[in-house]
């Protein structure tokens, strides 16, 4: 700072000790003059420096920067540095830049990245395709002015998540996307799509194959178990071995029979084009009948009881309702031991319609909850065997509450019993007198 004012006062010093020189010899007025020339001089010497500057700020990326002279040629070396460094420094992020942007262009999934406002700020080449998006044209549009996809607009407005949206049909028939979207940043939203259509193709395939055999398995199995009816019912029939052989094998057909309905039920259920049927579900009376049917099959080997604490009824489809409710009390049946005690309740929680079976039974290891809704996950093997259960149940039951956005909540403790929950949205819950829309 020092050399920089000493640099530029050390003209007009002198040229103001020439001046009072000149003023001595010469009188005031050729000193003024004198001054007065050299001062409009060294304007027109800054003024034309600053044309030049002003020239190259025009357009600093296709001009160089101008050399200057006295101060001028210091400052502009200095600028000329900066710019250097600058353009360096913009060339590396432009070169990082188109490398983030090769690797993104060879990820398997399209990628966008949205505002707050859902407005496009970058996209992928893939993402173009899954979208019909063009890059160049579609930054700044809102992705639901040109994704218009009903499923699409609503998963972004309901602002959760936690789950990929599956989309079918999306902008090209035939073309099924998983959608993902990952909040990041101020409000910013990373939009990760995945073609699953060959997945899904397999699925189908897998879903049409399983429905298929358990439909033909259905008739041989039905003769088979009539014929084995037929000959225990023989009167001449007196060998012991063949009578137990007999009850065995009609045992085991009446299991194969549950496990054929179970496996066409997951398929009906598992059908996309399967749409949900709704309908006003009476609740209280629905339970009262399931309550009233198994308490006739148990036969009075547990105590089983009803609690009704919500009058409330439910939009959804009564079949699978009742097919849920019906496998919940029917696991808690099988596996809570005689004299052991069941309840059936209906309640609100927070405005939430809630189903939800409580058994004393043996209770469930917490390695083992999340795996129960598998399908064929049993935590005991032998025991399932044993009560006739297919291990298709709880895969049933959530299915069921998956279709009507419900939730199915398992509490358990070893020794203590469990609590197995269907907690319905509030959006689902009618009152009967007063309306007949959910809440």
């Amino acid at each position: 700072m020092f050399d920089f004012w000493r640099r530029a006062l050390i003209f007009p010093l002198a040229l103001l000790l020439f001046s009072v020189l000149l003023w001595a010899a010469a009188g005031a007025l050729a000193a003024a003059l004198f001054f007065g020339g050299f001062l409009l001089g060294r304007l027109i010497f800054h003024l034309h420096q600053l044309a030049l500057l002003d020239y190259w700020l025009a357009d600093p990326d296709a001009r160089v920067v101008p050399d200057g002279a006295g101060l001028w040629e210091e400052v502009f070396a200095r600028l000329n540095r900066m710019v250097r460094l600058y353009r360096k420094e913009r060339e590396q992020h432009t070169a990082a830049l188109q490398h983030m942007e090769q690797a993104t262009s060879a990820l398997p999934e399209g990628v966008a990245i949205l505002d707050e406002a859902d407005h496009i700020e970058w996209c992928n080449p893939l993402a173009e395709q899954h979208f019909g998006l063009d890059g160049a044209r579609d930054i700044g549009q809102q992705i639901t002015y040109l994704a218009r996809q009903p499923e699409f607009v609503q998963y972004l407005a309901m602002h959760d998540f936690s789950e990929p949206l599956v989309l079918r049909g999306a902008r090209q028939d035939g073309l099924t996307l998983s959608i993902k979207l990952i909040p990041y940043s101020d409000n910013k939203k990373l939009l990760i799509s995945r073609d699953i259509t060959h997945l899904e193709r397999i699925e189908t395939m897998r879903r049409d194959f399983v429905a298929n055999v358990s439909h033909e398995l259905r008739t041989p199995l039905t003769v088979v178990n009539g014929f084995v009816e037929t000959l225990r019912d023989m009167p001449s029939l007196e060998n012991d071995m063949a009578r137990r052989a007999l009850h065995l094998m009609g045992e085991q057909t009446q299991r194969m029979e549950r496990l054929v309905d179970d496996l066409l039920t997951l398929s009906k259920l598992d059908n996309a084009l399967n749409a949900l049927q709704e309908e006003t579900v009476e609740a209280p009376v629905l339970l009262r009948a399931l309550y009233h049917e198994w308490h006739l099959l148990d036969g009075g080997q547990h105590s089983l009881r009803l609690e009704l604490e919500s009058d409330c009824a439910l939009l959804g489809n009564t079949a699978e309702l009742r097919s849920a409710f019906g496998n919940l009390i029917s696991n808690a049946v099988r596996y809570t031991p005689q004299g052991g005690e069941i309840v059936l309740r209906w309640q609100e929680q927070d405005g939430q319609p809630v189903f939800s079976v409580l058994d004393s039974g043996p209770g469930i290891a917490p390695q083992h909850i999340p795996r129960l809704t598998e399908r064929f996950y049993r935590v005991d093997h032998s025991r399932s065997r044993e009560t006739g259960g297919t291990g298709l149940g709880l895969a049933i039951v959530k299915h069921v509450a998956n279709r009507h956005q419900a939730r199915l909540e398992i509490a358990s403790e070893e020794g203590k019993g469990s609590i197995f929950s269907i907690v319905f949205p509030a959006k689902r819950r009618l009152l009967l007198l007063t309306a007949e829309a959910p809440g």
